[in-house]
């Protein structure tokens, strides 16, 4: 099992940047693939972008590549995303969430253990 807590939400401007983190304990080493995730206000839950725990390969959403950076620091057991350039339409709750599989990284299925979501809000 692996536990996820996310960090370093809160209130941007629209051209604002913000650091989210995700503390990961437990079996981390069994999870190959850890990604985030946003909800936004009425909308469905959307990948955003994927790591695989080597550091090896990245994936992101057309919607915030060239503007968010995914990292991870094995030794510390955590997951960033740095947000750069934010957009209102950028305003959701993020979720870090990991996966045993490299296979199928955009989707939320492929994915067993979830955070509790961390609220970014970009104000116009």
């Amino acid at each position: 099992q692996v536990q996820l807590v996310e960090s370093g939400g809160g209130l941007v401007q629209a051209g604002g940047s913000l650091r989210l983190s995700c503390a990961a304990s437990g079996r981390t080493f069994s999870r190959y693939t850890w990604g985030w995730f946003r909800q936004g206000p009425g909308k469905e839950r959307e990948f955003v972008a994927a790591i695989v725990w080597s550091g090896s390969s990245t994936l992101y959403s057309d919607s915030v590549k060239d503007r968010f950076t995914i990292s991870r620091d094995v030794a510390k057991n955590t997951m960033s995303l740095e947000m750069n350039s934010l957009k209102p339409e950028d305003t959701a709750v993020y979720y870090c969430a990991a996966s045993n599989t490299p296979l199928r990284r955009t989707l939320q299925a492929s994915y067993d253990s979830w955070g509790q979501g961390t609220q970014v809000t970009v104000s116009s």
